[in-house]
């Protein structure tokens, strides 16, 4: 009984435990919009050799998927989150 809760417990945490993670952040440049809006495009590094753009916004208070993206559901407060958000994606 022991061992069949432990190989569940295995089981749950296994995905949880490969998902890919944000290994590095690194700036690429700030783009003006039409508008005269600025916006800073990142890259994203993740553990499983997948790349992901993501974009601050209003001063890097909003961090959104994508380059030049700014849709709500795919933005955050924090950079961490949205770096987590684009690696667990790839």
């Amino acid at each position: 009984m022991k061992n069949l809760i432990l190989i569940l417990i295995i089981a749950l945490l296994a995905p949880v435990a490969n998902a890919a993670k944000p290994k590095s952040i690194k700036y690429v440049e700030d783009l003006v919009l039409e508008d005269e809006t600025i916006y800073s495009h990142y890259v994203v590094n993740c553990t499983n050799g997948a790349t992901s753009d993501i974009s601050a916004w209003d001063n890097r208070k909003l961090w959104c998927v994508g380059k030049g993206s700014r849709d709500p559901e795919a933005c955050a407060k924090k950079q961490i989150k949205t770096a987590k958000r684009v690696c667990s994606a790839a």
